[in-house]
């Protein structure tokens, strides 16, 4: 499948800003069965300095200053992406059982396994809470096969909170969330990460896409007409595997990955500080559609095979 994304964000300040700083992780990777066949960012004013680089979970991060006094900043992002079905994927390796990936992070023998240990330590948007613990260990009995532990706590977040855009902000503790069983797509992946990292199982918070309309006859997902968010654990020898608990499914092609980090904060889209500005707000617009271009050439290409 073929997908262009439009990411369009407009901040609306009640004075003029002086000075502002950004930092935009809005460049989808090549990872997987993803990739990125063109990308362009256009900010407004222009911005006087921008550099890019990549940062220490390997997201692509543009950084850019604008020193012109605006009462408004847009940033807009444009992506075509070509992405594989699921079934793409090379099989997994062998069960591996919650014990046995405890073990591997508790005690850390390769390089690999020292360096996503990290991804088992609290942060600042996923504390250790010990009523998130208790949660998981309904689900993660020592010698029970680890996906099918994830893939079970993945459903109960899905059926046991409910998906309210009004209940949270991005700074609500994660406590009130889990008291409360209500939220977004953030706070249910970092209610995962909390029980996965309360178990000592690395877990990594994934931002990104979804498609905005659904093929013929199938359902819109939530969450489709903003940037998303999901979770992935981390398993020796098959790598990350991603859950969605506020969709209850494993990602597929409709999904665009745009970055992964500890929590919210490492993979956040926009971040930034600026110099006068009053009060804000903040619009974001997410269009995320099949590539008419791509569906007209694959229809040409299979009349021809026909012929």
């Amino acid at each position: 499948m073929r997908l262009q994304v439009r990411h369009r964000t407009t901040y609306h300040y009640s004075e003029p800003v002086t000075l502002g700083h950004t930092e935009a992780r809005l460049t989808p990777p090549d990872r997987g069965r993803q990739r990125r066949l063109s990308f362009d960012l256009q900010v407004f004013p222009a911005p006087q300095v921008l550099h890019s680089r990549e940062d220490a979970f390997g997201n692509a991060v543009t950084r850019f200053s604008v020193e012109t006094p605006h009462d408004q900043l847009v940033v807009e992002a444009h992506s075509v992406l070509e992405i594989a079905p699921a079934e793409a994927e090379l099989p997994l390796a062998g069960p591996r059982s919650v014990a046995e990936v405890q073990a591997a992070f508790r005690d850390p023998q390769t390089e690999a396994q020292r360096l996503h240990r990290l991804f088992c330590l609290p942060s600042a948007y996923v504390p250790q809470l010990p009523e998130l613990r208790d949660y998981g260990l309904e689900s993660f009995h020592p010698q029970r096969d680890v996906v099918a532990a994830t893939q079970e706590l993945m459903e109960r977040i899905h059926d046991d909170f409910h998906y309210d855009p009004t209940a949270t902000e991005v700074a609500t503790p994660l406590r009130e969330v889990f008291e409360g069983r209500r939220g977004v797509c953030q706070d249910f992946a970092h209610c995962a990460l909390g029980v996965l990292r309360a178990l000592g199982l690395p877990a990594a918070y994934c931002s990104g896409y979804l498609e905005t309309d659904p093929p013929p006859g199938g359902e819109k997902l939530v969450g489709a007409d903003a940037s998303h968010a999901w979770f992935a654990l981390y398993v020796p020898e098959q790598g990350w595997l991603e859950f969605d608990p506020t969709n209850r499914q494993r990602p597929t092609e409709r999904y665009v990955f745009l970055g992964q980090g500890r929590d919210y904060g490492d993979a956040a889209p926009l971040r930034g500080i600026v110099q006068g500005g009053g009060h804000h707000e903040v619009q974001v617009s997410v269009d995320v559609h099949a590539d008419p271009l791509a569906s007209s050439m694959e229809e040409g290409s299979h009349d021809h095979q026909l012929g």
